[in-house]
């Protein structure tokens, strides 16, 4: 077994994707004893708001708030990346790096187009990691096959079905604080930058209202929807909510 080892890794194509779409969730898996890693793709630096240096400052304070193990960006171009063996073979090499069991990964479908795109990028990395005869490296030491055991991907900007939804009722206030590391991205009215759809002081609602129509539907008060392409398997039928 690795060294660093963590039980899930975290993908986002954009620093403040995985905070967004996830980040209850994590903060949850974290407080449980779990350990949870973020991966950036980009540095999000098409992004309206904001520049690339500052982003990466945003990121790492929501890294260590919510006191996830690491946080790596992988600098691939934002808005231009393409599934690539190169891009696949730079998240096959973190995730060999550090061996999660669990994936959360963006939105399959989006109104970003980069999010879907790393989405099917993020899954084609995941199975090719573990075929043995793909060689990586890592600090010149040669690394091993390994694949998650699951993927599931966060729901982003389109009100996509989930196919298992988290109860995080205890940490949708950290959530808000934990995505509002990001200060460049939302509602500041001293800014002069252009506005967009989450600049807007009504984005935060929305938030929370999408997790509370995803709790309503498993009876608590906020919830964190996932889809995921494979079977979910369950040990007790009378465990779950």
């Amino acid at each position: 077994m690795v060294k660093n080892k963590l039980d899930i890794l975290a993908i986002g194509v954009h620093p403040d994707d995985i905070e967004l779409g996830c980040g209850a969730t994590v903060l949850k898996q974290i407080a449980l004893g779990y350990k949870v890693g973020f991966l950036d793709l980009t540095q999000g630096e098409l992004g309206t708001r904001g520049n690339a240096e500052l982003r990466l400052q945003e990121a790492e304070a929501a890294r260590a708030y919510a006191k996830a193990e690491v946080r790596v960006n992988l600098g691939m171009a934002d808005g231009f990346f393409q599934i690539t063996p190169e891009n696949k073979i730079k998240i096959i090499e973190v995730l060999r790096r550090f061996q999660p069991d669990v994936v959360l990964a963006n939105a399959t479908h989006d109104r970003h187009p980069d999010h879907g795109n790393a989405c099917k990028l993020t899954y084609e990395a995941c199975f090719l990691s573990g075929l043995s005869k793909i060689k990586t490296s890592y600090n010149n030491q040669p690394q091993t096959k390994w694949r998650p055991r699951k993927i599931f991907n966060f729901i982003q900007d389109y009100d996509i079905k989930p196919d298992v939804v988290v109860d995080v009722s205890e940490y949708m206030d950290q959530k808000i604080e934990l995505v509002l590391k990001y200060k460049s991205q939302f509602h500041d009215p001293n800014s002069t930058e252009d506005n967009t759809p989450i600049s807007s002081p009504e984005f935060i609602d929305k938030l929370k209202g999408r997790a509370i129509e995803h709790g309503r539907r498993i009876g608590v008060r906020y919830g964190e929807g996932f889809t995921c392409r494979d079977f979910i398997g369950v040990e007790d039928l009378m465990k779950v909510l």
